[in-house]
């Protein structure tokens, strides 16, 4: 998604009551974005109700956003089709499998329980973007543009009793299907999030022995010390309890990190590079290579430009993959963090069905999950997130002379040998310095040098 005002990299997000997720603003928000996707509908023009499929993650703010959004949306004259608690990937697949004119999910991902979000997706369950977004926010400025439906054309709300299901039965739709995990016990780590009852019941139809952590939600406690977010935690139960492997999930399910049975992490670079591998091997890879972003490591790219695959890199951003894998003809792409997109099935990043994929491979060919990491060697890389003082422009940081002449300086020092790449958040208020040399004494020293300016930058 665009970022504006109001929407960042990855929808909207805040403070639950705070500034923009409000009662009040939220019904505008349902407002404005049911107005701008409906005068693009058949409906709209041949005098029927548009639809919109809303799905939501665990945090307590969500029965709160989701009544707001229900309100908005059908005063504009949307049918509301509330499917409750499911991971994001789902609702991009049910707004195509329900054949809506838009998808909401109301979440705030990895972020504490007291942010949320929302999250808009198009009829083909692509992340709302470009002119839809631009629309959208100039209606939030100038509400009084918004018509409002007459009275025998308010819509009203229906829930989808049989949405988990659906999407249960899409999710083993995209491995063979006499695919077994007998013999398989897996850690699974769903971050008390969206994915709680979901994932485990995925793992366990299809013959694993599940172990679950992270799937007590009580609104509060999404990704606390558990999750994508915290791996460290499924590393160590995945030792004590002799398992295969852990699979964790962030509070919306779109992430996966998954450790292996020495409870290392396995990043979504060392998944890429193993999916890149087995697809190709099957002659299933698509476009001659793998779409990533900026972060991924160059170790990634030296390992698929030996296999004679290119690697296409993006901003940050799972919908900035999405968009090059379409038009590109790219059928596998992702990011290091986790978001991993198999296009044959899904338009956005799936943590479920991708930890499926995982596992169908290590099937096949009788491995270790430990093997995901001995593909290629990383270059030293380190990822810092600088916290603003209160009250910062984190935008004004960025274009101070001060931090680009130190990206410079970094830049120059480092040579061929390495690359930096400093970004403010799209979601908090960060500035991001990652650096990455092929001496991780170089990669340090330039960490500590380009946090000093961007510290110093804020403080100016």
């Amino acid at each position: 998604m665009a970022s504006g005002k109001y929407f960042g990299t990855d929808g909207i997000r805040g403070v639950a009551n705070g500034e923009v997720l409000r009662p009040e603003m939220v019904v505008r928000i349902g407002q404005a974005a049911g107005h701008v996707v409906a005068k693009k509908t058949a409906h709209y023009r041949h005098g029927g109700k548009p639809t919109v499929v809303i799905g939501k993650d665990t945090r307590l703010s969500g029965y709160m956003i989701e009544s707001a959004l229900q309100a908005g949306l059908t005063s504009v004259g949307f049918t509301c089709l509330l499917l409750g608690p499911l991971p994001t990937p789902a609702v991009a697949m049910l707004t195509r499998s329900l054949r809506a004119d838009l998808g909401v999910m109301i979440t705030a991902s990895h972020n504490p329980y007291a942010d949320n979000g929302i999250k808009m997706f198009t009829p083909d369950g692509v992340k709302l973007n470009g002119g839809f977004v631009e629309a959208i926010e100039e209606l939030l400025e100038h509400p009084e543009r918004i018509p409002l439906a007459e009275a025998d054309h308010i819509g009203k709300a229906l829930r989808v009793e049989d949405a988990v299901g659906r999407y249960i039965e899409f999710v083993k739709t995209s491995v063979p299907a006499g695919l077994s995990l007998k013999g398989l016990k897996v850690v699974v780590d769903c971050a008390h999030g969206a994915a709680y009852k979901i994932a485990p019941r995925i793992f366990w139809e299809l013959g694993a022995q599940v172990i679950r952590m992270g799937t007590d939600p009580d609104g509060f406690n999404i990704n606390r010390g558990v999750g994508a977010t915290s791996p460290e935690t499924l590393g160590k139960a995945v030792v004590a309890h002799g398992a295969d492997l852990g699979v964790a999930l962030d509070g919306d399910a779109d992430r996966l990190i998954v450790t292996d049975e020495k409870g290392e992490v396995v990043d979504g670079d060392c998944i890429l590079a193993a999916m890149a591998r087995h697809l190709k091997t099957h002659g299933a890879l698509k476009g001659g290579g793998v779409v990533a972003t900026v972060m991924s490591n160059m170790g990634l790219e030296g390992f698929l430009d030996e296999m004679g695959l290119k690697l296409v890199r993006t901003p940050v951003g799972d919908h900035h993959v999405e968009k090059a894998m379409r038009e590109g003809g790219y059928n596998l792409g992702g990011e290091q963090s986790g978001h991993l997109i198999f296009r044959d099935y899904a338009t956005t990043g799936d943590g479920i069905l991708a930890a499926l994929q995982v596992m169908a491979y290590l099937q096949e060919v009788q491995g270790e999950a430990s093997s995901l990491r001995q593909l290629f060697a990383p270059w030293p890389q380190k990822l810092e997130n600088i916290k603003l003082p209160a009250g910062s422009d984190a935008a004004a940081v960025m274009e101070s002379e001060g931090l680009q002449g130190a990206i410079k300086a970094s830049e120059k020092r480092l040579g061929g040998d390495g690359r930096v790449l400093v970004r403010k958040s799209g979601t908090e208020a960060l500035i991001r310095v990652m650096v990455e040399a092929k001496e991780e004494a170089a990669m340090l020293a330039e960490v500590e040098a380009l946090k000093g300016a961007v510290l110093a930058a804020a403080e100016a």
